[in-house]
């Protein structure tokens, strides 16, 4: 009999914490009708797409059989509209984790090494570990999730990383980072990502103006959050001219499918409708924060992204969530010794707020 020989530290790895799942399987699981279900526990825009998104899709009649645009080049050039960059900077991904996965396969050799911040999104490590023969070298952020900047300047001298991970705003506790804070970390000698995911919702701009200027900074955002578009997986990348070259030699040819691709072109051709529904989320995540407050076994955290973290006291969070599920609210909680203390709320409409209030009211601990 033959043996099977897959790679053996994919054979020992956890793998991603698959949280949450479709409106019918949460249904089915909680035995509770999807129409009753409030899902706050993966960011999502539970406004959904935009109309015009909506109405090209359902246009969209003759064109399923016919491979899509290798290069995404309308996409691109609304996008570049969209960001002020050029579209020769810009590469559209099947979300945006495909182009962690691609920078990552772009930069990395046996034995190099990245640096992590965490708590931050897990997938830069994960793909990393995918690749495998490399290392992730962490470096911790402090108590209030700011980063630990004299900490990274020494694990990049140490370990002579090549890429440098950070999340602004940051996933989970929505913290942002400072102009002099990059400034500084960009004058080490590695090339850094950062990932803009939920930078529509905090104050600025972001960093994309400073990518073609930069040619060690990589700048990664998506459609999934603010433009209501997580089920068609729509991520882009600014990168500078010496790095996108070589990332199109392996890019996957057709990455983006075509409904994903008319969706989002639709989206960007709607931004007086989207920038509307961004405005009642900043909002509601502001009303949210100071209802929050009222809740005595909770400690929240101010927030620029389309979601809070909350500090739970004189329980654990997994009986948190497991008395939210009941109620069929959706929340994420942790399993991390960093995190294990904490859930995230993602921004709903003014009604899943209140809902979300009232149960918490409701839950003694």
């Amino acid at each position: 009999m033959k043996s099977v020989r897959i790679r053996q530290d994919i054979a020992a790895m956890q793998g991603y914490s698959f949280i949450s799942g479709t409106l019918d399987a949460l249904s089915e699981r909680l035995g509770i009708p999807r129409d009753q279900l409030i899902k706050l526990d993966t960011n999502e825009n539970l406004y959904g797409p935009s109309p015009k998104a909506c109405a090209a899709l359902a246009a969209l009649e003759g064109d399923y059989h016919i491979y899509p645009d290798i290069r995404s080049t309308a996409l691109r050039q609304l996008l570049a509209e969209y960001t002020g960059v050029s579209a020769e900077h810009i590469l559209v991904g099947c979300g945006a984790d495909e182009l962690i996965d691609l920078t990552l396969r772009l930069f990395l050799e046996p034995n190099d090494a990245i640096i992590d911040c965490p708590p931050t999104f897990s997938m830069y490590s994960l793909v990393a570990q995918w690749i495998g023969n490399c290392r992730v070298i962490e470096v911790p952020r402090h108590d209030d999730f700011s980063l630990d900047v004299p900490a990274i300047e020494d694990a990049a001298f140490a370990s002579g990383a090549k890429l440098l991970f950070l999340c602004n705003p940051n996933n989970p506790d929505g913290g942002v980072i400072a102009p002099e804070t990059l400034r500084r970390l960009l004058q080490l000698p590695l090339t850094i990502v950062v990932d803009e995911a939920y930078v529509e919702f905090m104050d600025g701009e972001g960093f994309a103006s400073w990518v073609p200027h930069t040619p060690n900074l990589i700048l990664l955002r998506t459609l999934s959050k603010w433009a209501g578009l997580a089920g068609l997986r729509v991520g882009y990348g600014i990168f500078p001219l010496d790095i996108i070259e070589h990332l199109w030699k392996i890019k996957h040819p057709f990455n983006v499918n075509v409904a994903a691709d008319v969706a989002a072109r639709a989206t960007l051709q709607d931004m007086d409708y989207v920038r509307s529904i961004i405005q009642k989320l900043i909002a509601e995540r502001q009303r949210m924060y100071q209802l929050l407050q009222t809740i005595e076994y909770l400690t929240v955290l101010p927030s620029q992204a389309n979601y809070l973290l909350c500090e739970v006291h004189g329980m654990t969070t997994t009986e948190l969530k497991r008395q939210l599920d009941q109620r069929g609210i959706l929340i994420r909680n942790y399993s991390k010794p960093s995190l294990e203390k904490y859930i995230r709320i993602s921004i709903g409409k003014p009604e899943h707020t209140d809902a979300l209030i009232a149960a918490l009211r409701e839950i003694a601990p």
